[in-house]
C-alpha cells in the first residue's frame, strides 16, 4: 500500500496540473508518471512474490513458528526452533534429529502440504496487490483525484480487494483439515515432532471467524 499512498500525495500536490491535461486522450506528463508508476508496482511486487516462491522450495522450512489462529494462536507457548528441509532432515534448535526411511517420506510429505498453503497464501497476496493497483490504475486522471480529495479512492480499493480476495482467503481456511491429517499421522510416528503438531480442530473454525471479521471491516 506504501506506492498507493504515495499515489496519492502526488495527485494532491500536482493538482493545478490536471486542468490542462484534462482533454488529453494519452496519458501525458503526470499522467504517464502515475502510470509508469503502477506498472512499476506491479513488477516488483511480482519479482518479490516470485522470488517468496523460489525460497519456500529452497530454505529450510520452520515449523515451530507457524499455523497460529485466533486465541490458540496467542496463547500457543514459545516451542525450539524446528525445521525440515528439503532433504527431509527434521533439525530442533539446527541438531539433526534422528529418523528412519518412513519418518524422512513423512516428513516430506508434511513439509509439500505446508508449501502448498504457503504458495496458496502467497498467490492471495499477489491478487490482493493486483485488484489494489487496478483499482487506481483504472479510473481517470481527474477521477484519481477527487477520490483522494474525499476518500472514494480508499474505499474503492478495499471494496475491489474484498470482492476478489475473500473467497481465496477462505479457500485457504479450507486447506487446513488436510494439512491437519499430515500434521497428526506425523506427530504419531515421530515423537520429537509432536510438540509442534499444534493445529487443532478449533482452528479451523477460527481461521474462518478471522476471515470474516477482517472483512467485514472493509
Amino acid at each position: 500500500m506504501k506506492r498507493i499512498h504515495i499515489l496519492t500525495a502526488a495527485l494532491l500536490a500536482c493538482a493545478p496540473l490536471f486542468g490542462a491535461q484534462a482533454a488529453d486522450t494519452k496519458p501525458t506528463g503526470i499522467a504517464a508518471e502515475i502510470r509508469t508508476e503502477l506498472a512499476d508496482a506491479r513488477k516488483d511486487v511480482r519479482a518479490e512474490l516470485a522470488k517468496a516462491k523460489r525460497d519456500l522450495e529452497t530454505d529450510n522450512l520452520r515449523i515451530d513458528n507457524s499455523l497460529q489462529f485466533g486465541d490458540s494462536g496467542r496463547k500457543q507457548k514459545a516451542l525450539p526452533r524446528a525445521e525440515i528441509t528439503p532433504q527431509g532432515d527434521f533439525l530442533v534448535e539446527n541438531k539433526q534429529v534422528a529418523i528412519d526411511v518412513s519418518q524422512r517420506r513423512q516428513l516430506l510429505a508434511y513439509r509439500a502440504r505446508m508449501l502448498e498453503v504457503a504458495k496458496y497464501g502467497i498467490e492471495i497476496g499477489q491478487r490482493s496487490a493486483d485488484a489494489a493497483l487496478d483499482a487506481v490504475g483504472n479510473g481517470s486522471i481527474a477521477g484519481l483525484l477527487f477520490g483522494a480529495f474525499t476518500g472514494n479512492l480508499e474505499r474503492n480499493i478495499e471494496r475491489t480487494v474484498k470482492q476478489q480476495i475473500e473467497p481465496a482467503v477462505r479457500g485457504l481456511c479450507r486447506q487446513l483439515p488436510a494439512l491437519r491429517d499430515s500434521q497428526q499421522r506425523l506427530a504419531a510416528n515421530l515423537p520429537q515432532f509432536k510438540p509442534y503438531a499444534t493445529l487443532e480442530a478449533d482452528d479451523i473454525a477460527d481461521c474462518e471467524r478471522d476471515v470474516r471479521s477482517e472483512f467485514a471491516s472493509l
